[in-house]
Parts: C-alpha cells; sequence; structure tokens
C-alpha cells in the first residue's frame, strides 16, 4: 500500500486525537495539510503539529493537496457538505461523530459513494477496542449463551459554559443533545455488540440546560433475537461513568469507563451455581490489549483502503445506529414506539432528527 497522503477539516479539540491516530501509522500515511475557516487557529494547529499545509477553504485544500484520506473535524451541521465535496475530490473519508443530521443526509453520502468509488467511515471507535472485538466474537461462537438483558448508560456532565459554544444546543446545528452528541459512543457499541434492533420506546427532556435540544433521554429497546434493553443519556451527572452491561444466559459482561476503555476496564461474571472453567478461560484469551482508541480505528481503515473494501463503520454499517437515535427521537416527541425500518422518506423524522426542517 502506498503511502496515503491524509488532510484534517476542522482544528478544534477533537483534531488532535485524529493526529496521534495518524502518528501512529507513519509508514501508511503522511499527514500533508489542515483546513480551518479560522486563519489564526489553523496558522497555530499546523505550527504546533508540523503541517506543511494551512488552508482556510476545503475545496482549495482538496484541489491543491488532493489527499487520499480526509479526516472532519467539524461542527456536526457541516458534516454532510464537506464529506460529499471531500469524497468527489477524490479521498475517502473519516468523519467525527455524529456523521450527518438524518437518514436522508445518510442516503446522500451512500449516494455519493456509489458514483465516486470512494468511501466514508463514521468515527465509532468504541467498535474498535481490543474487549469489544473478543465480546462480539464469544457471541458469534455462543459462548456467553443467548443475550437477554442489557444496559447502556451514558451519565455524563456538561456544564452552563460548555453550551455556550453557539453551534451547540441547538437542533440545527448539534443536530440533538445527550443522545446524539454524547450517548452516540456507547449507544452504537450496545447495539453493534447486541445486533440488530426492533422496536424502540422513549422519553427525552431538558430538565436543567438553556438548551433547545435534550439534557436526559431514556429509552428501552427490543432487540431482533429477543432480548430487551434499557439506554439513559444524561449531561446533568456529576459522578461522570460510561456503564455498559450485557447479561447472557450464562454470564454477565460489564464495561464501566468515561471515554476511552482498556481490556481492564471489563468485568465477567458467572452465577454463582455455575462452574463453568471453559467459559472463564474463552473471556481471558484475549490475544491484546488495544484501546479504543482513534488510533486503532484507523488502522482499520487503512485496511479496508489497502483491500478497496467497504468500511464496517460506514453505509450499512452505520445505518442502525443512526436509525436508532431517528426513531428514539420519533418515540419521544410523538409519545409512540418506533419499528425499526419504519422511518421512510416521506416521514418527518427522515429528513430531521426533531421531525422538523431547520
Amino acid at each position: 500500500m502506498e503511502t496515503v497522503r491524509a488532510a484534517i477539516i476542522g482544528t478544534g479539540g477533537i483534531a488532535r486525537s485524529h493526529v496521534a491516530a495518524l502518528r501512529g501509522e507513519p509508514e501508511r500515511t503522511e499527514l500533508v495539510a489542515a483546513m480551518d475557516v479560522d486563519p489564526e487557529r489553523v496558522r497555530a494547529f499546523c505550527e504546533a503539529h508540523g503541517i506543511a499545509g494551512a488552508y482556510t477553504d476545503a475545496g482549495a485544500m482538496l484541489a491543491a493537496e488532493r489527499p487520499g484520506l480526509v479526516m472532519i473535524c467539524t461542527p456536526p451541521s457541516t458534516h454532510t457538505e464537506l464529506i460529499v465535496q471531500a469524497l468527489e475530490a477524490g479521498a475517502w473519508v473519516l468523519c467525527e461523530k455524529p456523521l450527518c443530521a438524518s437518514l436522508a443526509e445518510l442516503d446522500r453520502i451512500e449516494e455519493a459513494e456509489r458514483r465516486t468509488g470512494r468511501y466514508c467511515a463514521s468515527v465509532v471507535q468504541w467498535r474498535f477496542g481490543s474487549a469489544a472485538r473478543h465480546l462480539k466474537g464469544l457471541i458469534a461462537a455462543g459462548v456467553l449463551g443467548r443475550p437477554l438483558v442489557g444496559l447502556c448508560n451514558t451519565v455524563w456532565y456538561r456544564d452552563h459554559a460548555y453550551y455556550a459554544v453557539p453551534w451547540r444546543g441547538k437542533w440545527a446545528t448539534e443536530l440533538g443533545g445527550a443522545t446524539m452528541g454524547q450517548g452516540i459512543h456507547a449507544i452504537d457499541l450496545f447495539l453493534w455488540t447486541l445486533g440488530d434492533w426492533a422496536e424502540v420506546r422513549a422519553m427525552i427532556g431538558t430538565l436543567d440546560r438553556a438548551i433547545e435540544v435534550e439534557d436526559v433521554s431514556m429509552a428501552i429497546v427490543r432487540f431482533a433475537g429477543g432480548a430487551m434493553g434499557s439506554i439513559v443519556n444524561s449531561v446533568l451527572s456529576p459522578r461522570q461513568e460510561s456503564y455498559v452491561r450485557f447479561d447472557f444466559a450464562d454470564a454477565t459482561v460489564e464495561l464501566r469507563h468515561l471515554y476511552r476503555y482498556s481490556n481492564a476496564d471489563w468485568t465477567l461474571t458467572l452465577p454463582d451455581s455455575a462452574d463453568n472453567p471453559g467459559l472463564l478461560a474463552a473471556w481471558e484469551a484475549i490475544p491484546a490489549d488495544i484501546p479504543s482508541s482513534h488510533g486503532a480505528q484507523l488502522g482499520a481503515l487503512l485496511d479496508d483502503m489497502a483491500r478497496g473494501e467497504r468500511p464496517s463503520t460506514s453505509g450499512p454499517g452505520v445505518r442502525g445506529t443512526i436509525e436508532f437515535i431517528t426513531s428514539l427521537y420519533k418515540s419521544a416527541l410523538t409519545g409512540r414506539p418506533v419499528e425499526r425500518g419504519s422511518i421512510a422518506a416521506g416521514d418527518p423524522f427522515y429528513r430531521a432528527m426533531n421531525g422538523r426542517s431547520a
């Protein structure tokens, strides 16, 4: 595989994680440019990270640098236009969450992928830690027994000053609240682990922060295989935690962390009456300790690029998460359960998470 010329669009805080990921792949990538609408910010970013090209216009950067991979780290409402622009310029894309504003925008991205032969992957780095991937394999092998019950809690804290940033806290620019902006990490891991979901019933509320979007959401989900789960998202919780629990017929698996996990953050518990050394041995046979990180996901994406294959976190691989969050909002705002596959073109929630145009 030839060295991939990479560029970053948006030089806010999360862009540093993408720089670190690229620096971890020195033989496969070269970071050649960064772009930001703020000239002073992009200049300082490029100086700090030794990046040769500093731009304030995405089109100019794409035309001049011809990157093979573009990382998009801009506010959420700008993602889809930039994704399509980068795909049309011949680049693959790795875009920060949330990937896009609606199922309609996801369909537009997929159309651009078909037209250009390039792919856009959503940043969902929690799928790429070694423990999560090991758990996924054990489930597929039936080692843990049938999945029955799940809990997915993102209880974080974002104070009033956090929402003073102009694009935050608004449907048109942040695209959602605690569910879309914070809970999406754990939700994606939860759904990816347990498989296809079938139905969601939800409530949202804006209890304390002076914002348009929700600062709390709660949902009940039924999976296609029969398992049931609860999901809680909050930005009002002073003791912050990300907690995911899976109760299988033969064991409970739990993950407690905040923003990034390693193998040590996972635990397996057997029933008190169980004597199952084979299951314990299977759980402990994790071949490596790879944290959930942008670097882990980038490595997998570069492998996909080398093979010319669609990334697992693009198109159909991420649609279930975006459709779930859309359905959660629809259920909460209409007071009715929402079945998977029921939101199609013509449904107001197909074009906007809150069922209203910007």
